[in-house]
């Protein structure tokens, strides 16, 4: 990495490596430094003076001094700042005189200016031309607020304003949909070759419009169905995109909450029946049996807000305990007995069903609390024969009956499956029918979506190996047996370690384990286990994620421990397989001799292969291996501390670590389960009781695998026959077309109260800083607006001074400052960076002698040798910490403090301490940092005052008496103003005149101080202190104004803004006559 030091400059600039664009790189178009006037137009703008405003681009279209299109240091141009101000009348004046928009249309949309935005829109129709590009397009991309990607369109989505996106869409504008990310056509290529970032964000851009829910509800015919499409869209997206996985979630939480919103504004049971049943495909027909197509949707979609809302619950609540009425409202014990009747008599519903499916009494087990009931109750009655097969009770049961011997039955081979194991095999194919009669119904890809049926899967799996294990294992046992009479009563201890009957039986232990957890899946209905039973879910894929880590850590220790301890270990492998004689020989021999050698016996399974290592370190982590392990046979000091320190440094990294981040996993899931278990739980509810209200089979296994009278009756095609003479094709098609407008028109109404909805909160928002600086920018502009038309009307407004303070923000002031000082977004130019500006400057074709002369002069003395010593001189001395001034404005402001200061202090130092009070008032000057010099020129007199012993008041007690006598005037005092306290000082203070702007020294002579006849007031004290801290507020003529002092005003009342560029002089002559004539 090199560096390149700029001699005079501000930094090091570091060259890295250089990278390749296809584009070249453009230096941005920054604003230009503005003149006076166009400081002085920019002003009038944002303060709306229309005719001040008017008059400077008649003066632009003369002269040309003025640029209209000028714009400040952020590039904001005046048309800009009318459209922030919310000023139409400015922008229609600026419209209508000509100044380019530029990318004022995105401005008003940005500012929610919906005027602007419709005469902007009326301008580019006019103006445009086909195959040009748009206003808004021609703006530098380096400067421009909005990127390339940005329509107004889409702008407008962002800003999700229902009335402008309603213009837009009215005109016929249209939004580019984005292309799919995995997409390979010739665009996509392009755009991800020239700019990949740019591609990603103008996506980015494309679905946050898309997103909008002002969008969404004026486009989209079936705004639920769009928004939960883009939600999944968006999540999709989060996943494929990992960098802008925040992004893309938050705009999907968006659309979720829209969805929300649309459905809290049902509000009947009709509308809601309408919404979650309507079905493209197979319409809901009021009376027919419900569907919720559109609730499953939402579930398919993972919109738990939506399912998890109110309305929702309140409706699958009822239908949940149809045919039970009452049953909510029960106390616990009578629910508890109605259950038990029902779990203790469910063989009955299932029989009488099987016989009468259509019938009252056999359609009480399709109602979805009595089908949940039932096929509980099956399934617990399984787990029951379950569990005695487990126990052996038939066999023991036997045995209390005296009839065979328990021992020799548990020993023998060759035996037929138990009565009880045939009702397993029964049990299980009557599940196996269940899951292949859900894969017909839903498909293989719903199937799998559901993690409960991978566990029903992989039961069922497991028992139908062993049912074939046992098979093969009973036709194998019986063949040896023929053979062999002996081996029927051989030992299991003696079989074949792979004997298909062993195998079976380990796998039957674990297919009971997965038919145990089943039950979990039914405390999903019980509001304090349900939670619970969701948490473990997260648990278990927080578990999978850490076995990753914790597999590779302990293969790595198990292949280092292997590979240094497999020689010593494999020494007490053969210590255990072997035999002592009594002569003292050693003979090897097939079993492990755990008589004479049991210590070499349990350790050499220890690290003796990469298998048995890696199992060593797992149950380590449980404290079941310890140091015991490496005291081997013939190891050596050097080799058992190294394994010792691996075997530490594994329970280090394994153990303490990596199973406390586990606990820690576990615990966020869970609190992030409890954070919003309401939702969860409820979601995770109506998923379970979907799979009753369908047509899932009404019987539980194992009575579903037995034909039913209404299984014949639809085999046979009996139950349709009716029905379809009944339906005629026209008939259907004017009913499909009654539930589409049924649904159109809720949808219409639930989009127009949501609306509604949002137009009133934000009617009822409080009131922000915009709406106050709003109201100041109306009240200037109706101040300016006033003078104007009593101007016209002949009247005198010369009093009103137009550069008077008006009512201005802090932001608004904090900008105007800015603008006055020349203030510019750049980077400091540096010796060489002015060298290159000065350069690259184009010569203008009508190029005055005296400027061009200017610019080569520069250049030549920039490029001379003395300058670039001097820099670096300048460069090797000491650092300041301020830095000197190194142009002309800073020397000139420099040397009007320098004066001010000197001036000043000459004065006070002559001056005599009774003439003291001759310190005139002076009216408030602009805000820059020549008004420091009027407060520095008072607090040295207020300190020369506080040494005077001469001080004096003069009390004026009515308009008569306020008026000062010649004497007082010709010596030069200022009579103090004595207000009486029942006048109200309210009375007293008006608006404040603007400061008298100080004019440059080329323009005018010294400025005089000009007296005002007093007016009559009340009483109250006020020293010469007072009046230059305070600056009195009011200025009206000299019959009724009170006793003020001013600087001269300028002669033609123009606005002249404060210039740092321009010398001052403030004249403080004590001792000459006020009332002497200039």
């Amino acid at each position: 990495m090199d560096e390149k030091v700029h001699f005079g400059g501000v930094g090091v600039e570091i060259e890295g490596p250089g990278i390749v664009h296809n584009q070249p790189f453009d230096m941005p178009n920054l604003p230009k430094p503005l003149t006076l006037e166009e400081k002085k137009y920019l002003l009038s703008v944002e303060r709306g003076d229309t005719a001040t405003v008017r008059k400077c681009i008649k003066r632009a279209y003369r002269n040309q001094h003025i640029d209209i299109n000028c714009a400040d240091p952020l590039g904001r141009s005046a048309l800009t700042l009318a459209i922030e101000g919310e000023n139409l009348e400015m922008t229609e004046l600026l419209i209508v005189m000509g100044v380019e928009p530029k990318d004022a249309l995105l401005q008003a949309i940005n500012s929610e200016f919906v005027e602007a935005v419709e005469l902007l829109l009326e301008y580019e129709e006019i103006v445009h031309k086909d195959g040009e590009p748009y206003s808004w397009e021609k703006v530098d991309k380096n400067t421009s607020m909005f990127t390339k990607d940005i329509t107004p369109l889409i702008l407008a989505a962002h800003k999700n304003n229902y009335e402008i996106l309603k213009i837009l869409l009215d005109r016929g504008a249209t939004l580019p949909m984005p292309h799919d990310v995995r997409c390979g056509c010739d665009v996509c290529l392009r755009e991800t070759e020239e700019d990949s970032l740019r591609h990603s964000m103008s996506r980015v851009n494309e679905y946050r419009a898309l997103a909008s829910p002002s969008l969404i509800a004026l486009s989209s015919n079936d705004p639920i169905l769009t928004a939960f499409q883009l939600s999944w869209e968006l999540r999709n997206l989060a996943f494929t995109e990992p960098e802008c996985r925040n992004e893309y979630m938050e705009l999907r939480k968006q659309c979720q909450q829209f969805a929300v919103d649309l459905l809290q504004q049902s509000r009947s049971t009709q509308e809601l029946l309408t919404v979650l049943n309507h079905d493209p495909e197979s319409p809901y027909e009021e009376g027919e049996p419900m569907k919720l197509t559109r609730l499953e949707l939402a579930i398919d979609y993972k919109q738990k807000r939506f399912v998890a809302h109110s309305n929702i619950q309140q409706l699958l609540a009822a239908m949940w305990y149809d045919g039970l009425p009452g049953f909510r409202r029960k106390p616990l014990l009578e629910k508890m007995i109605d259950l038990s009747k029902i779990i203790l008599i469910f063989p009955y519903y299932c029989f009488l069903y099987m016989i009468s499916g259509t019938s009252d009494s056999g359609k009480i087990i399709r109602k979805p609390f009595v089908k949940f009931v039932v096929h509980a109750s099956s399934y617990l009655s399984f787990l029951f024969v379950l569990l005695l097969v487990s126990q052996r009770a038939d066999v023991i049961l036997l045995e209390k009956l005296g009839w065979t011997d328990t021992h020799l039955t548990g020993q023998q081979r060759g035996l037929a499956p138990s009565l009880l194991e045939y009702l397993v095999l029964i049990y299980v194919a009557g599940y196996i029918w269940e899951e292949t009669c859900e894969v017909w119904k839903d498909g293989l890809y719903r199937y799998l979506k559901d993690m409960w049926n991978f566990i029903d899967f992989t039961r069922n799996l497991l028992y139908v190996l062993v049912f074939m294990l046992r098979a093969m294992a009973y036709y194998q046992q019986t063949a040896e047996i023929e053979d062999n009479p002996t081996m029927k009563m051989l030992g299991k201890e003696h079989w074949n370690a792979f004997d298909p009957q062993l195998i079976a039986e380990g796998l039957f232990a674990g297919a009971n384990v997965f038919s145990a957890l089943k039950l979990v899946h039914l405390f999903s209905i019980n509001p304090h286990l349900g939670p619970l039973q969701i948490s473990l879910g997260r648990m278990i894929i927080d578990i999978v994620k850490f076995f990753f880590i914790y597999t590779l850590v302990l293969f790595a220790f198990a292949c280092g421990l292997n590979q240094l301890l497999w020689y010593f270990t494999d020494l007490e492998r053969k210590d255990c397989y072997s035999t002592t004689s009594g002569e003292g020989m050693v003979f090897p021999s097939e079993e492990p001799n755990w008589v004479e050698h049991d210590s070499s016996c349990a350790k050499w399974r220890s690290f003796n292969n990469l298998f048995e290592s890696s199992q060593s370190l797992f149950w380590a982590s449980f404290g079941s291996t310890g140091t015991d392990a490496f005291e081997l046979k013939g190891i050596k000091s050097y080799t058992r501390f190294w394994g010792l320190l691996m075997f530490g440094s594994y329970s280090v990294i394994n153990v303490i670590v990596l199973l406390n981040l586990l606990i820690a996993m576990m615990s966020n899931s869970y609190a992030m389960i409890e954070e919003h278990s309401d939702t969860e739980w409820k979601f995770a509810r109506t998923k379970l009781w979907l799979s009753y209200f369908d047509d899932s089979p009404t019987l539980p296994p194992p009575f579903n695998i037995f034909p039913t009278t209404k299984m014949f009756l639809k085999l046979f095609g009996l139950r349709k026959i009716d029905k379809m003479r009944k339906d005629s094709l026209k008939r259907k098609q004017r009913q499909e077309k009654e539930r589409d407008y049924r649904y159109a028109a809720v949808m219409r109404a639930l989009v127009w109260r949501y609306i509604c909805l949002q137009h009133r909160q934000g009617d009822s928002n409080p009131v922000t800083e915009d709406d106050v600086n709003e109201i100041k920018g109306e009240i200037t502009s109706m101040r300016y607006e006033l003078m104007n038309v009593l101007d016209k009307n002949g009247m005198d407004t010369s009093s009103a001074d137009k550069k008077e303070k008006t009512v201005i923000g802090k932001k608004n002031q904090v900008w105007e400052r800015r603008l006055m000082k020349n203030f510019q977004l750049t980077p400091v130019v540096t010796a060489e960076d002015e060298v290159e500006l000065v350069r690259n400057v184009e010569s203008v074709e009508n190029e005055d002698p005296l400027d061009r002369f200017r610019r080569v002069a520069k250049l030549a003395v920039l490029n001379s040798s003395a300058l670039r010593w001097g820099q670096i001189i300048r460069s090797v001395c000491k650092e300041s910490q301020i830095g000197r001034c190194n142009n002309r404005e800073s020397f000139k402001k420099q040397q009007n403090l320098e004066r001010a200061m000197r001036e000043a202090k000459r004065k006070l130092m002559n001056a005599s301490p009774d003439r003291s009070n001759e310190i005139r008032n002076v009216s408030p000057m602009p805000v820059t940092e020549q008004s420091s010099l009027v407060k520095l020129i008072g607090e040295f007199t207020d300190e020369m005052k506080k040494e005077s012993d001469n001080e004096r008041y003069l009390t004026v007690k009515s308009a008569k008496s306020m008026r000062p006598t010649p004497r007082e005037l010709d010596e030069g005092r200022i009579p103090s103003i004595n207000v009486s306290q029942a006048t109200p000082v309210s009375t007293l203070r008006k608006p404040s005149p603007p400061p008298a702007p100080l004019k440059p020294q080329q323009d005018c002579g010294p400025r005089i101080f000009k007296k005002k006849a007093p007016s009559p007031t009340g009483v109250m004290q006020l020293t010469a202190r007072d009046l230059l801290a305070k600056q009195i507020d009011s200025r009206e003529d000299s019959n009724q104004g009170p006793a003020v002092y001013e600087l001269g005003e300028n002669r033609n009342n123009d606005v002249i803004p404060s210039s740092s560029s321009q010398d001052y002089l403030l004249d403080t002559r004590s001792g000459e006559d006020m009332n002497a004539p200039l």
